[in-house]
C-alpha cells in the first residue's frame, strides 16, 4: 500500500494558493510517458482547479481534480518569474 505524505486540505490549499499564478505541470499520461505544460492557474473551485496553458497558439484549458495531485499523477510548482 502507498503511503500517503499529504493530507486532502493541505493538496486544496496549495493549489488554490497558485490561483492566478504561473504554474508549471508535469502530468502523467500512463505507462512512463510524462508530458509538461506552462500555464496559469485560472480558477480552484470545489473538487476541481483549472489551468489555461500559456502556449499562444492555443487556447486549451486543462481540468484536474484535487486527487491528482495527490496520488502524484499531476504535480505542480510556481513557475519563477524570470
Amino acid at each position: 500500500m502507498r503511503k500517503v505524505n499529504h493530507d486532502f486540505d493541505n493538496v486544496k490549499s496549495f493549489v488554490q494558493s497558485l490561483e492566478g499564478k504561473s504554474v508549471k505541470m508535469l502530468v502523467n499520461k500512463g505507462r512512463k510517458r510524462y508530458v509538461r505544460y506552462y500555464g496559469i492557474l485560472e480558477s480552484a473551485y470545489h473538487a476541481v482547479f483549472m489551468v489555461r496553458l500559456a502556449d499562444q497558439r492555443a487556447t486549451d484549458i486543462l481540468t484536474y481534480s484535487y486527487s491528482d495531485v495527490l496520488c502524484g499523477d499531476v504535480k505542480l510548482s510556481l513557475e519563477p518569474s524570470g
